[in-house]
């Protein structure tokens, strides 16, 4: 009798621990995915709609959230943790680029 008990606690435990793990895994994973996306999606925009000589060369983090479909907050945070997107250094703060400024390199 005790080791029935014993072996359902213990089936319990591995079985609840191993759910817990699977959860913590699939939003890892979900995290993951969703910042590529938005990374790449980002920058894909950016590139379309910056031009190092003609156009305008930064973006502000409303108009990058407006056309992307994301929160400015969003848009702020996919930008700094892009390895390809810069931060004005100018004068009008809040503003992304694909192109480094000319003192960078």
């Amino acid at each position: 009798m005790q080791i029935e008990i014993l072996d359902g606690i213990v089936i319990g435990a591995a079985g609840g621990a191993s759910a817990g793990f699977l959860v913590k895994l699939m939003g890892w994973i979900s995290r993951i995915y969703r910042e590529c996306r938005d990374k790449s999606k980002v920058l894909n925009w950016l590139d379309k709609n910056t031009d190092e000589t003609d156009g305008p060369r930064f973006r502000s983090s409303r108009a990058i959230a407006s056309w992307n479909d994301l929160t400015e907050d969003r848009a702020k945070y996919i930008c700094s943790i892009h390895s390809k997107i810069y931060l004005s250094t100018g004068k009008q703060a809040d503003m992304w680029s694909p192109f480094q400024s000319a003192r960078k390199k």
